[in-house]
């Protein structure tokens, strides 16, 4: 989210929007035409993206969150998406300059700018955030020593911004299981190892924590279910996402080089290896044909 934010802001800030197409019954009718766009910022996995005041009002935000699939795409001035990629559109944002396509963006929100603490507020500190503080991310981590490693790190009330790979990563890099009681855990050395490593990839291609780009190598054990692990030859562990338990996700672990609870044998799928093609090769695939590559957009 933080790419996307930097990415958006160095093409957009400043750029005064001249139409606007909000395909979304709830904003079916608004139109920032004429509004100069003030900030892309993110916070967490959300993106705050700023209009100037204009009558009557004091500024306006459009708050999205991405979730699993939503994306944002540029396109140069002459140029618009193809048109088999229509329907997944909820919003337009010609500017004087590119024009800003949301893409099956399941949070889609015009508010007061004024008002944005009520869709950011709850959330704990952003990692990669300018008002960062380790001392408050601990304190929320620590809050409830009973409860499992991963889904305290994915819950968004107590660490704003790391993703389901990213902790994941962690885990096996701090030598822990997922489902570690975070009593038992050094939070501090944790926190500080999940943000230098989104922080590395900030200024490098793709989400890789191993050090090596290669394909099929980036990780050490997301997306790597039944491979051997890269320190020690055991198998490498899956399990399923919970119903019900919104950060009980999809989890990778080596049993050897995570020592600690895990779950039996029943509670995991027969063939994780096979499960929805979810593996190293295929991550980011989805991606890429919205990365913004040449070729993508083709001229009106």
């Amino acid at each position: 989210m933080f790419k996307a934010a930097r990415r958006m802001r160095e093409q957009l800030v400043g750029r005064t929007v001249v139409r606007s197409d909000f395909r979304v019954p709830q904003h079916a009718t608004a139109d920032l035409s004429g509004r100069r766009i003030t900030a892309f910022d993110s916070y967490g996995k959300h993106m705050l993206t700023r209009f100037s005041p204009a009558a009557g009002d004091d500024g306006l935000t459009l708050h999205t969150h991405f979730e699993m699939d939503g994306a944002w795409q540029l396109v140069g001035p002459g140029k618009v998406l193809p048109r088999s990629v229509g329907d997944e559109v909820r919003l337009v944002l010609a500017t004087d300059g590119p024009t800003a396509y949301a893409l099956r963006m399941p949070v889609l929100e015009l508010l007061p700018t004024a008002e944005e603490d009520r869709v950011v507020g709850h959330l704990g500190p952003d990692l990669l955030g300018p008002s960062w503080d380790e001392d408050e991310a601990v304190r929320r981590l620590a809050a409830d020593p009973d409860r499992p490693l991963v889904e305290t790190l994915l819950d968004q009330k107590d660490l704003a911004g790391i993703g389901n790979l990213w902790a994941v990563e962690t885990c096996f890099l701090r030598g822990h299981s997922p489902w570690t009681p975070v009593r038992d855990v050094d939070l501090r050395a944790t926190v500080r190892l999940a943000r230098r490593m989104m922080q590395h990839s900030l200024d490098h291609p793709g989400q890789v924590t191993t050090g090596d780009t290669r394909r099929g190598q980036t990780h050490w054990v997301y997306g790597r279910a039944e491979r051997p692990c890269r320190r020690c030859a055991t198998p490498v562990a899956f399990r399923d996402s919970v119903t019900g338990r919104p950060y009980a996700r999809e989890t990778w672990w080596c049993p050897r080089c995570q020592p600690g609870p895990f779950p039996s044998l029943e509670e995991r799928p027969t063939r994780p290896g096979l499960r929805r093609g979810v593996n190293e090769e295929s991550f980011g695939s989805r991606t890429k044909r919205l990365s913004g590559r040449p070729g993508y957009a083709r001229r009106a």
